[in-house]
């Protein structure tokens, strides 16, 4: 995957149209579709007086972007090469008990770490500064996802002397490539900056390993992206 994401920056940085101010970057911030599935039968299974259910469906990330003119300056073909950094799905069981003269403090907790990479072609309709220009297009995503199991156990008197403190932790992780599809619409309020709005359809994006689903992005996620051309 590194040597696909290589090549399109090469194609990009040694294009004969590089000159042509064509480039964006951007800054995007989002809501989609979200389904710790393996964390919520978690936070069912187990029992606790204190627990928390932690499902983040905002998503932050970063964009670089080229566009190529065709027959008129209105009409263009692009390549958008994004991060997508996800917020933590988390869940967490606590309890305290005492044991003859000790007291007995356990915590079981599953979290849930996420990024994806998305490359993106599409054509748009660039209807100039000061109006609204469409575009629509398709790619692919590669994600990455962590799920970490971790339990403490902390041992004391009832008058607050240490006795004991044991920590264990296991990981799985794995990655996936899927396909997504895009429309959106932007506004240009100069050459240099527009502010956009954009539906991406994400298909197949369940990370599954050994029976556990790591994350689940598949479906309708929404974004509001700043874009800055030079």
């Amino acid at each position: 995957m590194r040597k696909l994401f290589v090549a399109i920056l090469g194609v990009l940085f040694f294009s004969p149209a590089v000159f042509a101010n064509n480039w964006g970057l951007g800054l995007k911030v989002g809501v989609g579709e979200n389904d710790p599935k393996s964390i919520k039968n978690f936070d069912s299974a187990i029992t606790a007086p204190q627990n928390s259910l932690e499902e983040e469906e905002v998503f932050a990330g970063l964009e670089a972007l080229y566009e190529w003119d065709l027959n008129s300056e209105a009409d263009k073909i692009g390549v958008r090469l994004g991060y997508e950094g996800f917020g933590e799905n988390k869940a967490e069981k606590s309890a305290k008990t005492i044991s003859g003269s000790n007291v007995i403090e356990e915590e079981v907790s599953l979290k849930e770490e996420t990024y994806a990479i998305p490359v993106t072609v599409y054509y748009k309709r660039d209807n100039g500064v000061k109006n609204w220009s469409y575009y629509a297009g398709a790619g692919v995503t590669f994600v990455r996802s962590k799920l970490t199991y971790t339990e403490e156990e902390e041992v004391e008197t009832l008058g607050g002397v240490d006795v004991s403190e044991v920590s264990d932790s296991e990981s799985l992780s794995d990655s996936k490539i899927f396909p997504h599809i895009v429309a959106g619409a932007e506004y240009r309020f100069s050459e240099l900056f527009a502010l956009g709005l954009e539906a991406k359809y994400n298909i197949g994006a369940k990370v599954k390993k050994d029976g556990w689903v790591l994350s689940d992005r598949s479906g309708l996620s929404g974004a509001l992206t700043a874009r800055f051309y030079f």
